[in-house]
């Protein structure tokens, strides 16, 4: 059972935007932070922001950022009371959650069993489909034996995916046609779930070529009640990981919407989940129908449209909801609404599939003006590290509907300068206008499938 849980000091266990987005959420609610970063974040703006700040260890994020040991010392050592993760690194690591309690700090997050039943795929599967929520067809088990896994891949058929059981972000997954190829890529997903996740095992799910990507943001008090906000749609991404994630979805219907929140809710109180989380769908855009495929038990980097569309700062509800708050009294009437499109600036060299450009950031300035945001840690003459994840800054738009926030997005790109290192701001100018994006006919493979495709198939032309 939740019960309220006083702190005053949080440690800050990420880096770079959130963790900036953290500190400033403790500033408004009167808590003191304590940042931590590797020697290659010194000159970051969360190591300044901070009450204090504590250097971790060196660039490698496994001997810093990575490091439960150095993160709880250093929590004691600052007299920490609570520990805010974030996104990315340990955010979804239910040791470090525990480890937290046991070391007698609050963890701004879910409790660890659920992270770990929903960071299990497999686990999160079978926890969804027992509360009704519909999942894609396919294994209840899994697999580190690709022998032992061809019967049930010729049961579930082809196309399918395999998918790796832990973890995220694209990592230890792959498509598979037929079963002559299904060794190989089985192959593959292991030893890439194995190297980045310390685990090998991988499930399968019937794959669908073309879908719309589908989440929900969920809320939930510990205590078996839940808030859903309006769905977001994250389709346009390259090598399964996100580019562009817009609220509301374009070619979601009201009932489709309501099947999307309800099945949120579901399972969201039926964990008795405690904080910010998302829950994940695929779509077929013809026929409605929409599949759980997975949860994150954190808060996403696309929340911001959310806020953008009820006013809302989520990042300081989890820090009320840890402390034993109630969940927000949601009015519709009298929230912002319209439509928000969130960016990701990579520092990323789009035109040579997304490679990672690290470097100096020699220019670096955005237009100011109703219905935009910029959430960056950024500043010119910062070193773009290559230790870390290569987005640089959130571009986020709000208008009184889709057509509204695509004139004022095309008005920042026109206006934005970036020099010293490759990034997507290109590519989102050249998104924005391109006829499959503006009449909603993208899938999640439409970046590999056919943009790239018919660009290629033009330059040898």
């Amino acid at each position: 059972m939740h019960e309220p849980t006083h702190f005053r000091r949080v440690l800050i266990a990420n880096r770079g935007e959130i963790a900036l987005r953290a500190i400033r959420a403790c500033q408004r609610l009167g808590l003191e932070s304590v940042a931590v970063y590797s020697t290659a974040d010194a000159a970051s703006p969360h190591v300044w922001a901070a009450s204090k700040a504590v250097c971790i260890g060196p660039p490698p994020a496994r001997q810093s950022y990575l490091s439960i040991p150095s993160l709880i010392h250093v929590a004691g050592q600052t007299g920490c009371d609570a520990v805010y993760p974030g996104y990315g690194f340990l955010a979804e690591n239910a040791d470090f959650a525990e480890q937290c309690v046991q070391n007698g700090l609050k963890f701004i997050g879910p409790q660890a069993e659920a992270i770990r039943i929903m960071g299990d795929k497999s686990k999160a599967r079978e926890t969804a489909a027992k509360y009704g929520v519909p999942v894609v067809p396919g294994s209840q088990d899994v697999f580190t034996d690709v022998e032992l896994a061809r019967p049930e891949a010729r049961r579930i058929g082809f196309p399918l995916l395999v998918k790796a059981r832990a973890g995220g972000g694209g990592r230890g997954m792959r498509v598979v046609e037929s079963m002559s190829g299904f060794a190989a890529a089985f192959s593959q997903a292991t030893r890439e779930a194995e190297a980045a996740f310390g685990d090998g095992a991988v499930y399968m799910e019937r794959f669908f070529p073309a879908v719309r990507h589908i989440e929900v943001q969920v809320f939930g008090d510990g205590k078996g009640g839940s808030i859903e906000f309006v769905e977001r749609d994250c389709s346009v991404q390259r090598r399964h990981q996100k580019l562009v994630e817009e609220s509301p979805s374009p070619v979601v219907n009201e009932t489709t919407r309501r099947g999307l929140l309800e099945a949120a809710g579901k399972l969201t109180r039926g964990l008795k989940y405690e904080g910010a989380g998302t829950m994940e769908f695929i779509l077929d855009a013809t026929t409605h129908e929409f599949f759980f495929i997975e949860m994150n038990t954190r808060i996403q980097v696309e929340h911001t449209v959310t806020e953008m569309l009820t006013g809302l700062d989520l990042v300081a509800l989890q820090f009320e909801i840890a402390r034993g708050g109630p969940l927000p009294l949601v009015d519709e009437a009298n929230m912002p609404g319209g439509h928000a499109i969130e960016f990701r600036i990579n520092a990323e060299d789009w035109t040579r599939d997304f490679q990672p450009a690290p470097g100096v950031l020699k220019k670096w300035s955005f237009p100011q003006g109703a219905g935009i945001r910029l959430d960056s840690a950024c500043y010119e003459g910062q070193r773009i590290s290559p230790f870390y994840d290569s987005m640089i800054a959130k571009l986020i738009v709000h208008g009184r509907d889709r057509d509204d926030a695509i004139r004022i997005a095309r008005n920042v790109f026109d206006s934005a300068t970036c020099e010293g290192v490759a990034t997507t701001l290109d590519f989102h100018s050249m998104l924005i206008g391109h006829e499959a994006y503006l009449n909603n006919r993208i899938h999640t493979r439409w970046i590999e499938t056919e943009l790239f495709a018919s660009q290629k198939q033009e330059a040898i032309a």
